[in-house]
């Protein structure tokens, strides 16, 4: 390659770099929001957000010390770190990181949501700064070589999913100093949320350089409810049961699009076991009863209900061979919950079909 080649080649490269380095935040990142029952510091913006409908969360809330076995790495190459207290919990996870304006500190931050928690009556369950954290308290997410710190439990490495230097990777990426961590609860929508900010300054005088000396917190929550119950394929000796004791069954293995009547191609196994239920009774005639939960206008739900009954009892004729005769699409809307709407789980047990004996 030739001298002059070489150049460009390397021109190009430190260009691509730099259009890729952090800069200071002026706005959200598309698509986030502050997390259910928080605010936020004013003047911070979200660098990057994620979020799981369920899934597991330690939060460690005592000294992080080395696991006795001195030989057990992480993917880094870290010596694993451990708890002697810890919470391990399940439900709503979402990470949340923030950049704050210049001149605020770590601690700032974490007495702000610690006493925003206390007022709406919630409770601060842990705190510690720097060295007494244990474990790494000056290195990102990436760091390998060492030891864990509180980062790998709230922001591992897995979780760094955005481009090299951009504002996202830089937040949880650069140094850190003045390391705060605390862990508080308080009752978020009918349910317990745990929340975790990490807030510490960043440091660095390269491609994150934009984020010098700025704060930046991680805050974590995890709010408890019920795992979603995904394995609902009934089979047809069950729905034949539960006809045959109380004339009807609640079926939640048939799914649409969004606020559509078509069909997804997850609800193949729950229509097939619906139509292994009427070939097997060749007497049996079934009502297909549509229910909504309450979210939009009551005569909107009605509508999208018959319709969605009415395309499952036009798979079940068209492509299972049933006889349209014994089918009758009926569409109740919101009109007949089974829980309250008041939350998703209930909302989530009100979205059915229902087969009731004709």
């Amino acid at each position: 390659m030739s001298l002059r080649l070489l150049s460009a080649v390397l021109l190009s490269l430190f260009a691509s770099l730099a259009l890729a380095d952090a800069t200071i935040p002026t706005a959200d990142k598309a698509g986030t929001a502050d997390p259910a029952g928080l605010g936020r510091y004013e003047g911070a913006f979200i660098v990057e957000q994620q979020a799981k409908a369920y899934d597991e969360l330690i939060l460690p809330t005592a000294a992080l010390t080395p696991d006795p076995d001195d030989e057990k790495r992480d993917g880094m190459n870290n010596r694993l770190m451990r708890s002697a207290s810890q919470l391990g919990l399940e439900g709503k996870l979402t990470r949340t990181v923030y950049v704050l304006p210049a001149g605020r500190s770590p601690l700032e931050v974490l007495r702000n949501y610690q006493q925003l928690i206390q007022d709406k009556g919630g409770q601060s369950l842990y705190e510690c700064k720097a060295e007494n954290c244990g474990g790494d308290v000056t290195s990102g997410a990436t760091h390998g070589g060492g030891q864990q710190g509180l980062l790998n439990y709230l922001f591992p490495k897995s979780a760094v999913t955005e481009e090299s230097f951009s504002n996202a990777a830089c937040a949880v990426d650069v140094n850190l100093a003045d390391l705060r961590y605390g862990v508080a609860k308080f009752s978020a929508t009918g349910n317990d949320t745990h929340v975790a900010v990490l807030a510490f300054t960043a440091k660095d005088d390269l491609y994150c350089k934009a984020l010098n000396e700025r704060t930046v917190a991680i805050v974590v929550t995890l709010e408890a409810k019920a795992r979603e119950q995904k394995m609902v394929t009934l089979k047809a000796s069950e729905m034949a049961q539960a006809i045959a004791s109380d004339g009807k069954v609640a079926v939640y293995g048939i799914y649409f699009d969004f606020d559509k009547a078509d069909l997804k191609p997850e609800s193949t196994p729950q229509l097939d076991e619906i139509a292994g239920l009427l070939k097997a009774d060749g007497a049996l005639r079934l009502v297909v009863a549509g229910h909504t939960d309450n979210q939009g206008g009551a005569a909107y739900n009605l509508d999208l209900s018959k319709k969605r009954a009415d395309a499952v009892v036009a798979a079940l004729s068209g492509n299972y061979g049933i006889a349209a005769d014994r089918l009758l699409a009926q569409g109740m809307g919101s009109a007949a919950p089974v829980a309250s709407n008041d939350d998703e789980a209930g909302r989530a047990k009100n979205r059915r079909v229902e087969l009731v004996k004709q």
